[in-house]
């Protein structure tokens, strides 16, 4: 069972379905998940800006998410900041990362993708950063 870490975008993507979602699910179902109570105001924040665009049904099914991810997945503390992303609000993800000891980072960030494994291992982060259909295809 693998250690992951899931940006907030890709549990709100998922409410569109499609890769977002499967890789969501999976993770949830077969994985060890993580969180930060950062990730979780994050995904909150993030869900109060989308909730005036969004049907009701998506409303319901992405407060319903956010609820399997808080209850399922482990909530840490980060205690060892990371600073290595271009975008310096990305580097909560690789200090979750760090301190969890994740396997895997599922983003679609450009600004976590183009990280380089060297990079990560320099810093202590022993993790593989992965889109959504990378961690599908990795997985099955």
């Amino acid at each position: 069972m693998a250690k992951v870490v899931i940006d907030a975008n890709v549990i709100i993507s998922a409410v569109y379905g499609g890769k977002p979602l499967e890789a969501l699910v999976l993770a949830l179902e077969e994985q060890e998940v993580y969180l930060s109570e950062s990730v979780r105001r994050e995904l909150e924040d993030t869900f109060i800006k989308l909730s005036k665009k969004l049907s009701k049904e998506q409303i319901l099914f992405i407060q319903e998410r956010i609820r399997q991810v808080v209850a399922i997945a482990k909530c840490i503390s980060v205690s060892a900041p990371v600073t290595l992303s271009r975008d310096a609000t990305d580097d909560h993800y690789l200090s979750l990362c760090k301190e969890a000891t994740a396997d895997i980072l599922i983003t679609g960030d450009k600004d976590l993708l183009c990280i380089s494994p060297e990079d990560l291992k320099k810093n202590g982060i022993p993790c593989l950063i992965l889109t959504p259909k990378s961690f599908l295809e990795s997985v099955l």
